[in-house]
């Protein structure tokens, strides 16, 4: 119903669509009545008529009444206050209305029926009340007999599995339907949380829950309680898209990365912490991303860069909606990223003004840190956090090659002393490995973590990745774009992000265009052109024309590439390399060594030049690919050789020693040691167990998934 409100200057508001009150209705009973006693007296009206229309007036409310359940009082009270309406008018007809004893005996008429309204009013609303306390008793005690029955199976449950007898003291159902936490107490004698965590598994068949269904345990209030979070609904089996909801986030309260497995949100923290996404090609770890790319555009304190040597597929759905065909800026529309470098030397100009920008932020912000009394920078919309996203950056920073070790170097400086000064990283990686987690900057810096897994199992160490959380499997998470996440306010779970889509992607860039913040202005002056020209349409040309090469830097053009000499499999053979023919295996050789070349590309190694011609390079297969360190040895790389040129068959630590006993003179046991690292790093792949273990080279490996 439409509210009719009516206001006269500065008087009182006066809403005819409104509801009577005690005082309200009982002056428009009597003045009502008064009204039609005085026009009937005056007009000659017949009194029954007065009677009648009270009759129906009683009767009408009786009805009404009892449709919206109103208690006896209340109907007697307003049917009583129709009649007796009804009967003075009738008596005020027939006599005079203007007597004082017709006035005198409406005023009483009027206040009676306020007070009968009144008072019926607060029965109505204290039974109403009483009414729906019953329903809450009633649904308590369901819930506590339910609650009581869940105690008393989980209790049996873990002395049953665990052999430890708790002791529960409280069962909470969580929100959203999914499963409930049971708070318990251990027993006495040094029983701890984790031994519960490790029979997870265990516990959860042992109650029949379905698959995606875990019962984990974790810390409680203090080192002799225990939480036990059930889940009851697989809320990680369905696909959800990312919410449309692109409100302003900030890096100060948290950014959502997906939701855990009680449908809640995960939050991250990332204004002192880096973070670490790993994950297989095929488990969503490029969707992922995306997802953390859209929280940093949606914060107001958030500035992205982004480095993704592979042609800058991470950054370029973020940029693109902001460009236009000649690669000037669209009017109103910034991109979703700030910066985005997807050659080396654009990423050595970035990393070199990140690093300008941290420590010139140390010098020109002293007093602002001083009036807020904090060694952290203030971060807000006037002096953004800057977040740089490595996509792979973990395999740049364990790369054996020179030029991206340097760019690793650059990228370890930028964690070590940025800190404080509102940069922090993200960087993202294949698999969780000891080669990934081996540096210590990376296990010290990286405190939010994530593990994709999507049911692979090979590269998945997740007892690295997070020690101290026992019971973690990867069939927990079998799905595409789950896996498990820890951050320092929540321990390692089971999660899942969001699907997101590109258009989504670009809805976000053109909504958030208006808040994003810029860059300060210290901040700018120390990162000088190479920040205010980024967007320049001569260093974007690539994004348009992928024919254009690599991003050109302010130092100049990156050098050209030159075109890949001819493949020369003299290396892996003692033949000559003109035959008049090839065999079977030397064609098989060659169309491997061209895929080799195909992904890596090739570089001229001179051959031994004939007597008497001149000295002149000869395309060939430059083995310096092969090499996992500038200091490995010949025979390390022999060995790779050897295993390279085995094939899909694969061969054996012995088979290898013996190929190199005559010339290097390696020992089995040595070349043990290289199997089981190139199996850690992804470089070969292990096939077999025992007497039968062989290894195949990644490039022969079965069912080996393409790059991401």
């Amino acid at each position: 119903m439409t509210t009719h409100t009516n206001t006269n200057g500065a008087g009182l508001p006066l809403d005819w669509a409104a509801g009577h009150g005690p005082v309200t209705g009982a002056l428009s009973a009597t003045t009502g009545a008064f009204a039609i006693a005085t026009t009937g007296a005056a007009t000659g009206m017949p009194p029954a008529w007065a009677l009648a229309v009270g009759g129906a007036g009683a009767i009408g409310h009786t009805i009404a009444s009892l449709r919206q359940r109103c208690s006896a009082r209340t109907i007697a009270a307003r049917a009583s206050a129709w009649l007796v309406g009804a009967g003075w008018t009738t008596w005020a007809v027939t006599t005079t209305p203007l007597s004082w004893a017709a006035l005198g005996s409406l005023a009483t008429l009027g206040v009676g029926i306020a007070a009968a309204t009144r008072s019926t009013n607060l029965y109505e609303e204290a039974r109403e009340e009483a009414a729906l306390a019953e329903e809450e008793r009633l649904k308590a005690l369901e819930l506590s007999a339910e609650r009581r029955s869940i105690a008393l199976e989980w209790t049996d449950r873990i002395q049953r599995v665990c052999r430890i007898t708790v002791r529960v003291l409280a069962v909470e159902q969580w929100p959203t339907g999914a499963g409930f936490t049971i708070d318990a107490e251990l027993p006495a004698g040094g029983t701890t949380w984790d031994q519960i965590a490790r029979h997870s598994g265990a516990l959860s068949a042992d109650a029949r829950l379905p698959h995606g269904c875990l019962a984990t345990a974790t810390p409680g209030i203090d080192q002799g309680r225990v939480l036990i979070n059930v889940i009851t609904v697989n809320v990680l089996a369905q696909e959800r898209t990312y919410p449309t909801d692109y409100a302003p986030l900030s890096v100060l309260t948290g950014l959502p990365w997906g939701y855990r497995t009680n449908a809640e949100a995960v939050l991250t923290h990332l204004r002192e912490q880096c973070a670490l996404v790993v994950g297989p090609t095929g488990s969503g770890k490029t969707n992922m991303v995306h997802v953390i790319l859209a929280g940093f555009a949606r914060a107001t304190d958030v500035l992205t860069w982004v480095i993704d040597l592979n042609a800058g597929s991470a950054g370029l759905p973020w940029v693109r909606p902001a460009l236009d065909e000649n690669g000037h800026l669209v009017d109103g529309v910034r991109p979703g990223v700030d910066w985005l470098a997807a050659s080396h030397d654009e990423a050595v100009v970035m990393l070199d003004a990140l690093l300008a920008i941290a420590k010139h932020r140390k010098v020109v912000y002293q007093d602002l840190l001083a009036q807020a009394n904090t060694d952290l920078l203030p971060v807000s919309p006037q002096i953004p956090q800057i977040m740089l996203v490595v996509d792979e950056g973990a395999e740049i920073l364990m790369s054996p090659d020179k030029r991206l070790r340097e760019l690793g170097a650059k990228i370890l400086e930028v964690i070590r002393i940025a800190r404080a000064m509102g940069v922090r990283t993200v960087l993202t990686a294949l698999g969780a490995t000891g080669a990934v987690l081996g540096n210590l900057m990376i296990r010290r810096e990286a405190k939010v973590r994530v593990a994709l897994t999507g049911g692979e199992t090979e590269g998945m160490d997740l007892s690295k990745m997070f020690p101290g959380s026992p019971g973690l499997k990867v069939d927990q998470a079998p799905y595409k774009g789950a896996g498990f996440i820890a951050t320092p306010e929540q321990g390692a779970g089971v999660f899942k992000t969001w699907r997101i889509l590109p258009n989504q992607i670009r809805d976000i860039v053109t909504t958030t265009s208006t808040r994003r913040p810029t860059l300060d202005g210290p901040s700018v002056d120390a990162a000088g052109d190479a920040y205010t020209r980024r967007w320049d349409p001569q260093r974007t040309a690539w994004m348009r024309n992928p024919s254009h090469g690599s991003t050109p830097t302010l130092a100049g053009p990156a050098p050209q590439a030159r075109p890949a000499p001819g493949l020369n499999l003299s290396a892996l053979r003692d033949q000559p390399t003109t035959r008049t023919s090839q065999s079977e295996e030397d064609l098989l050789a060659q169309r491997l060594m061209e895929q080799i070349d195909a992904q890596f590309g090739t570089t001229d190694e001179p051959d031994r030049p004939n007597p008497g011609e001149s000295k002149r390079p000869t395309p060939g297969l430059n083995l310096s690919a092969f090499r996992i360190e500038q200091t490995d040895s010949e025979a390390r790389k022999a060995a790779l050789v050897v295993l390279l040129a085995a094939g899909p068959d694969g061969t054996g630590a012995s088979a290898i020693a013996r190929a190199l006993a005559e010339q290097h003179g390696t020992s089995r046991q040595t070349v043990v040691g290289w199997l089981k690292e190139w199996a850690e790093e992804g470089i070969a792949v292990r096939i077999g167990a025992g007497t039968k273990t062989r290894y195949v080279h990644r490039h022969h490996a079965p069912d080996t998934p393409p790059e991401d």
